[in-house]
């Protein structure tokens, strides 16, 4: 196995801190049963999909999931709600990010959307004091940014090429199996971190 010289990180569940039962709770406070159709850690439908490669607005996100739900759910309600899972930055993993970034070449690779990443950076800074999460990295890839998602190989493949980055030597750590396995399958080393296990250990 060749030594690691890069990591590719994902975000939820690594660094930032998800709670995805509280999403489901709150969608059914306000209506709307079976939300796991929907979305859940391993599976996103096509609405969610679309949301998190940024191929439509939060605003014809919000009016999209009111018609899939048959409900007159409020844009604000749905935010909420959609936000509910994001819960925190714990300050020790951070503090762990800044001593492992001066030993290997840092990236970020997240499944995300506008609306949680809206969230969670004021979550960051409400937890860390700062807003310089991005800044942690060589460069942080979000999914809508892209329009690329997990767990496509084109969307690994992204990273990898535009960063002309050896294959064998880089890891990729995740709490997601089918995004490991993704990983896995393109050559790339993988962690799959699994709760209670976190970042602090790790023997990296």
């Amino acid at each position: 196995m060749a030594a690691i010289k890069n990591i590719i990180f994902d975000l939820g569940g690594v660094f930032l801190q998800l709670n995805f039962q509280l999403t489901k709770e709150l969608f059914l406070e306000y209506g709307i049963d079976g939300f796991d159709d929907f979305f859940t850690q391993h599976h996103a439908d096509a609405l969610f999909e679309d949301l998190e490669k940024g191929l439509i607005t939060p605003e014809a996100f919000y009016n999209a999931f009111r018609q899939a739900t048959n409900s007159q759910i409020s844009n604000l309600e749905i935010q909420k709600a959609w936000n509910a899972m994001l819960i925190s930055f714990p300050t020790e993993r951070i503090e762990w990010l800044k001593t492992i970034k001066n030993k290997y070449n840092v990236y970020l690779f997240s499944n995300t959307n506008q609306i949680h990443y809206d969230a969670f950076m004021e979550i960051y800074e409400r937890d860390l004091g700062v807003n310089d999460f991005n800044q942690h990295f060589i460069k942080a890839y979000y999914s809508q940014q892209m329009g690329l998602r997990k767990p496509y190989a084109n969307s690994f493949m992204h990273i990898i090429d535009e960063q002309q980055l050896d294959i064998a030597s880089t890891l990729f750590i995740d709490d997601t199996i089918k995004n490991i396995e993704a990983a896995k399958a393109i050559g790339l080393q993988t962690i799959h971190l699994v709760a209670p296990q976190t970042l602090l250990d790790l023997d990296l």
